[in-house]
């Protein structure tokens, strides 16, 4: 890729840039038949027979060295198209791209293989590509072959293949040809659960040695834990750049349609725009008029949606009706929210989900899963919605979300939702592993013999 060149950048902290995005934008020529694109090529009309579709519209960022960066966005966003501008698969139509650093890419299943060649000859193409000689690929082979761990299919041609021993061989060889830029492009979803988790282990181990990733993935589960910063695309567009928290939240307001799209404004973040901070200044209204009935918590949170209907109030209470924001683990506990209706709605459903301080979804319920309430409302209608549930979390800290939704004929609505409305504090004296505690009790008894 001729705008691509190697060189060292030191930004305003001193890390050194591995990838540079500077104004890239790709746009596509569009020909409503073939023979219109042959009378072109031919100069054989000067009317223009094309419409353009522009992939990316003026993209910027920076990568620095040791950063594991994700990229989400919806289908058609620009994901896949920047990953292969990066790595030189395309050129930009205009724009530039600077990389420090060797790249190792695994994108679409397929790219960089023939699938008329062996596993074992497809190993010595890449290696080969990536300026090895056969010695320095013979010296890694090895440890490709124990990382896919696809036994005689190597020797097999990879056009045989499943789509999951395809993506380990492709992974394996991305990963052990010394890559200082490891870039992932939604392949690992193809895997199953043992050789993903194998992936995301060697994310950890290639953090710990300072080398840079890119992850385009919508396992926004993935994103939260692995991504020191995450970039949100839409339509082409930049929306925003930020931690994964607060970009995944954006993200869920795109799915949802709630926002409108900056256009060449869209360098800033969703949750500067002028319809959120008004949201946010009547939420803190809200909070100041819990605050005066007694209750005191303090909440930073984010808000959208239609307002057909208005979540005046959520708040927590112990197993003795307490308020509270810390719960003992074990015990039983009540989770409110005051709803307040704008419009006749055919059938809201109310809903809540925890979720880690990192902002990766734990668990949640609503009353259309529980089958709770299936009615329609009134315009002006009030409701209080109770879920009485047993604390079975970790101890520690959690973030509460909230959300008032329906549908109306096909179509999903957000009439409104809170993110991160409560921090919930969950007291225990005894912590197992992962998120939840399963409970067990446990028996031990002497074998015969």
């Amino acid at each position: 890729m001729e705008d691509k060149q190697l060189h060292i950048e030191e930004n305003a902290a001193g890390t050194a840039t591995a990838i540079s995005v500077v104004h890239v934008s790709k746009s596509y020529k569009l020909y409503d038949k073939p023979m219109d694109r042959l009378k072109e090529a031919l100069r054989l009309t000067r009317e223009q027979k094309y419409r353009e579709a522009h992939a990316l519209s003026d993209v910027s960022f920076d990568v620095r060295q040791g950063e594991c960066v994700g990229i989400i966005g919806t289908n058609g966003s620009g994901k896949s198209t920047i990953l292969k501008i990066i790595t030189g698969v395309l050129n930009p139509s205009s724009g530039s791209v600077t990389v420090n650093g060797r790249i190792s890419a695994l994108l679409e299943l397929g790219a960089g293989f023939n699938m008329e060649y062996s596993g074992i000859e497809n190993i010595y193409l890449n290696g080969t590509m990536n300026g090895f000689s056969n010695e320095e690929i013979e010296a890694r082979m090895q440890d490709i072959l124990d990382f896919a761990d696809i036994g005689d299919y190597v020797h097999q041609p990879v056009k045989t293949y499943s789509s999951g021993m395809f993506v380990r061989l492709a992974f394996s060889v991305a990963i052990n040809i010394d890559p200082e830029i490891l870039i992932v492009d939604e392949a690992l979803s193809v895997g199953d659960v043992f050789f993903q988790a194998k992936c995301y282990h060697k994310f950890d181990e290639f953090k710990k040695m300072g080398k840079t990733i890119m992850i385009v993935s919508h396992d926004l589960s993935s994103i939260a834990k692995y991504c020191d910063r995450v970039i949100l695309l839409n339509q082409g567009v930049k929306l925003g750049e930020g931690s994964p928290k607060a970009m995944i939240d954006d993200y869920k307001r795109v799915l949802v349609g709630q926002y409108e799209l900056p256009g060449r404004q869209g360098q800033q973040n969703l949750l500067d725009d002028a319809e959120v901070q008004e949201a946010v200044q009547r939420q803190a209204a809200v909070q100041e008029r819990a605050r005066q009935h007694g209750d005191t918590q303090e909440i930073k949170t984010l808000e959208y949606g239609t307002r057909q209907a208005q979540i005046e109030e959520v708040f927590l209470t112990d197993d003795r009706g307490i308020r509270t924001n810390s719960i003992l683990k074990g015990l039983e506990f009540h989770l409110y929210m005051r709803v307040r209706f704008f419009e006749d709605l055919p059938a809201p459903i109310f809903a809540f989900s925890f979720k880690t301080a990192k902002g990766t979804e734990i668990t949640g319920t609503n009353t259309m899963f529980e089958k709770a309430f299936l009615e329609s409302v009134r315009a002006g209608d009030g409701k209080e919605v109770c879920f009485t549930q047993k604390m079975s979390l970790q101890g520690g800290e959690y973030l509460l979300s909230f959300g008032v939704t329906g549908y109306e004929g096909d179509d999903f609505k957000v009439y409104h939702r809170l993110y991160d409305a409560l921090d919930v504090t969950v007291v225990s004296d005894k912590n197992t592993v992962g998120y939840y505690d399963m409970d067990s009790t446990v028996e031990v008894k002497e074998l015969d013999g």
